[in-house]
């Protein structure tokens, strides 16, 4: 292969990505998803909003602090008793 040959394949391969990437972007708008660190439903970014609320946590805080959360029920054998109040608000 040529380095002309080659530098077109990595050209293509990156535009082929960076169609199927804004493909799958599209697709979580029009599923109403919205990107918060991943895309997430209407509900759970009811959810974040609120936490966000009455916390005054920034994005990354209520990131990190959801997962230092859910490391601590999971260290407390608690992760059963989380899922059920979870279930039980809604939530």
């Amino acid at each position: 292969m040529t380095e002309k040959t080659k530098n077109s394949t990595i050209k293509e391969k990156a535009k082929a990505n960076a169609d199927k990437q804004r493909r799958f972007r599209e697709r979580q708008r029009d599923a109403g998803k919205k990107l918060v660190r991943g895309y997430v439903s209407p509900e759970a970014k009811l959810c974040y909003d609120e936490i966000r609320e009455k916390t005054g946590w920034s994005d990354s805080e209520a990131v990190s602090n959801s997962v230092r959360l859910m490391y601590a029920a999971y260290k407390c054998g608690q992760i059963k008793l989380l899922n059920e109040w979870l279930r039980k608000n809604n939530r």
